[in-house]
């Protein structure tokens, strides 16, 4: 009876969700695009192998998601991989990570019709969800699919513990079935238990964003990027910034300019529908700045506004990495809004001296690790980050020292690869076909 009622809602509330996406996707088109598989259609894989469907609701999840599909990939050769998203920035994202080796689609609604239309189409022996995405339908059409279930990188905020709890009826049948999840800390462990997951389906295996190395492409990218912008100045990097963020990014580099006159802002808006509202506040700023677009389709024309350049707007998508390889410092927003933070880890696995604001809920105890090792510098305000990146340009053996123990926090930390790695293999052993590990 709770489902039903659940589903009622859910129903109920499809189409303020519709409008919703029809909206965005007046700003963003890609909202548009791929809309039956929201709805569970879209196209079926080929062949009729079953194989893995990993659920990665946006970037951070789909980026900690793809040291997981290369190993899959490098033990399982061939296995059929659909990487699902909510958003079209994941989408994307999945695309551009992993090709034409994995089928990347937006993830249902969860809707009962919908989920089976999904598992119909990607036919999947096992279901991997990134971090926490309970979701009532898909748990329980996975249960009787007869589809395991993974959660990787689980993580339960005592909050959303107490807000499901007071649901027991309808995620307790399935979390008591078969779902194993890989918990981030003990702490989350244990929220996951109280839930009903049976307690020996549940273990601490830390988080997979600590897994994930700096590519050679990114290094290689970054150094070109570096000799283009800034060969003899400093390069500091605002990245993943949202509303408010900019000017506070903008004031400190201000005082940063006022010390060090040639020294250049990368500013890295998060979404894509934002950009043009950055450029006009860049603009109104005062600050000589250039887009990076501009710069890529004119190089040759552009070299002298390059620069000249005081603060650079990174308007397009998925180069964030290569500028954080370019940078001396780099600041990763989204923490002086309160919005989180996005990943500190980026910037981490390529050894950046890395600074943030305090909102830092959307993994803490990353910010903390990071924190107590030395690796990161919390500010709170402009004043704070133009006074935090003045301080590590005028002292380069501090920043390398920070941007050492950024990296060397990341290393210290891993292992749950292997782990998640174990329950997968446990639940692909009856799944004809994969080539034995090693």
């Amino acid at each position: 009876m709770a489902r039903r009622l659940y589903t009622l809602l859910v129903l109920l509330a499809l189409p303020l969700a519709s409008c919703a996406v029809l909206w965005r996707g007046l700003r963003e088109r890609d909202y548009w695009r791929g809309w039956g598989e929201r709805l569970g259609r879209g196209a079926s894989l080929p062949g009729n192998a079953r194989g893995v469907w990993l659920h990665a609701v946006s970037v951070g999840e789909v980026q900690a998601a793809s040291v997981l599909v290369a190993a899959l990939q490098r033990e399982w050769p061939g296995l059929p991989l659909a990487v699902t998203s909510a958003t079209p920035a994941g989408r994307a994202r999945a695309r551009a990570a992993f090709g034409a080796s994995v089928a990347a689609r937006y993830a249902p609604y969860d809707l009962p019709w919908s989920v089976r239309g999904s598992l119909r189409r990607l036919r999947p022996a096992l279901l991997v969800i990134m971090e926490t995405e309970l979701w009532p339908n898909l748990l329980n059409e996975c249960a009787r699919a007869r589809v395991p279930v993974v959660i990787a990188s689980a993580r339960l905020s005592a909050r959303s513990e107490s807000r499901w709890s007071r649901f027991g009826a309808l995620l307790q049948p399935a979390l008591a079935g078969s779902i194993d999840v890989a918990a981030q800390t003990a702490a989350d462990a244990a929220r996951f238990r109280a839930l009903g997951v049976p307690a020996a389906r549940v273990r601490v295996a830390g988080n997979l964003k600590f897994e994930r190395s700096a590519s050679v492409a990114a290094r290689a990218s970054g150094k070109a990027l570096r000799a283009r912008y800034a060969a003899a100045r400093p390069l500091w990097v605002a990245g993943s910034t949202h509303a408010g963020e900019e000017a506070a990014a903008l004031a400190a580099h201000a005082a940063v300019r006022a010390q060090w006159s040639a020294a250049l802002l990368v500013l890295a808006p998060r979404h894509r529908p934002r950009f043009d509202e950055v450029a006009a506040l860049l603009a109104r700023s005062g600050m000589r700045w250039l887009r990076h677009s501009e710069v890529t389709a004119d190089p040759a024309g552009t070299a002298a506004a390059a620069a000249a350049a005081a603060v650079l707007l990174l308007d397009t998508i998925g180069e964030l990495e290569n500028f954080y390889a370019a940078a001396d410092v780099a600041f990763v927003a989204g923490s002086l809004a309160p919005i989180g933070g996005h990943n500190l880890l980026e910037p981490a696995a390529l050894g950046v001296a890395t600074l943030a604001g305090p909102s830092q809920g959307n993994a803490p105890d990353i910010a903390r690790a990071l924190e107590d090792k030395g690796g990161m510098r919390i500010v709170y305000d402009a004043a704070g980050l133009g006074a935090a990146v003045l301080a590590l340009l005028a002292d380069p053996e501090a920043c390398a020292r920070m941007g050492a123990a950024a990296l060397a926090t990341l290393m210290a930390n891993r292992g749950a690869l292997e782990a998640v790695l174990a329950l997968v293999r446990e639940r692909l052993a009856p799944l004809p076909g994969p080539q034995s590990p090693g």
